[in-house]
């Protein structure tokens, strides 16, 4: 997750070009809250993680990063929730 204290168009259009330099980068969101983005990295060890690191901070100014590793997946799901019928209990 990133913080930046950039809120300009320049800021913002230097940020989309960056990431898009790194395949390792697969999905960027926007948010509302704490922190401005989100940026979900995929590499292929914790070494790996720390060199993508270095380079992407070297390329675009932020305010604040912290990461956090996923050490399990439990449920991974394309599938958006946008049926319009009633909710029903859980078994």
């Amino acid at each position: 997750m990133v913080r930046t204290n950039q809120h300009n168009t320049a800021w913002l259009e230097k940020f989309n070009d960056v990431v898009t330099l790194f395949p390792e980068i697969v999905e960027v969101n926007r948010l509302a809250g704490e922190y401005d983005y989100i940026l979900k990295v995929v590499t292929r060890n914790n070494a790996s993680y720390d060199a993508f690191y270095k380079k992407f901070i070297n390329l675009i100014e932020l305010n604040d990063v912290t990461s956090c590793f996923s050490m399990e997946q439990i449920k991974r799901s394309a599938k958006l929730p946008l049926e319009t019928a009633p909710l029903q209990s859980a078994p």
